[in-house]
């Protein structure tokens, strides 16, 4: 996974005009001409048609990435989180730096104190109880606070719900999945506990929900 930037980066922005465009999986691609050239941009799906003009953010490169629903390369793509259309300037990503965790820490989002859901779990209590349900399927509710798309073959979000403590990290889950999601959304979560999984590059996860659905 690559590393974020640090809360004092600003990200690269670039002007450019939709020049190509492809649905597939919860994604559209994106060929746009740009003063730099063309490139690939991924984002979850838009309308934007040929001949819109946008502003992105290079965020989120990656080399070398093969799409499985296209069945094709890319030598270079950006994964988006926001699009400005007709002139507008892209929304900024979330602003980040690194957390205890070894994900990205967040920036400020409302979080509102929710209870489980029916026959669930919080966000604390899964922590609390992570060893015993290593392997196991649970669900809970949150909020998302940060949401990165096309890493590693997998979207990767944060959830709050209000419980926990930020000091030690257990108000926050990563969970994996191959749904869309925005940061604000207040979403339930269902997948696979998976504790003390190390990725590599200083993203190590004490707990970590894979394959997550999002209803």
């Amino acid at each position: 996974m690559p590393p974020a930037p640090n809360v004092e980066q600003a990200l690269e922005t670039v002007d450019g005009e939709v020049v190509e465009t492809m649905d597939a999986a919860n994604y559209t691609y994106l060929r746009l001409r740009t003063p730099k050239g063309e490139l690939w941009a991924a984002t979850g799906r838009t309308a934007l048609k040929v001949g819109d003009k946008v502003t992105v953010s290079l965020e989120n490169e990656q080399r070398n990435f093969h799409s499985p629903s296209l069945n094709r390369d890319f030598p270079v793509i950006y994964f988006v989180s926001q699009i400005g259309q007709g002139g507008q300037p892209a929304p900024p990503p979330m602003a980040v730096g690194h957390g205890a965790s070894g994900m990205p820490a967040q920036a400020a989002v409302m979080v509102k104190p929710m209870a489980p859901p029916a026959g669930g779990s919080s966000i604390a209590d899964v922590w609390a109880r992570r060893t015993s349900l290593a392997g196991r399927t649970v669900t809970v509710n949150g909020t998302v606070v940060k949401f990165t798309g096309g890493v590693l073959g997998h979207n990767w979000m944060h959830v709050q719900d209000g419980s926990g403590k930020a000091a030690d990290g257990t108000n926050d889950l990563t969970v994996t999945t191959d749904s869309m999601a925005k940061v604000g959304d207040v979403v339930t979560v269902t997948g696979t506990v998976v504790i003390d999984k190390d990725l590599g590059s200083g993203y190590a996860y004490k707990v970590l929900i894979e394959g997550g659905k999002i209803k």
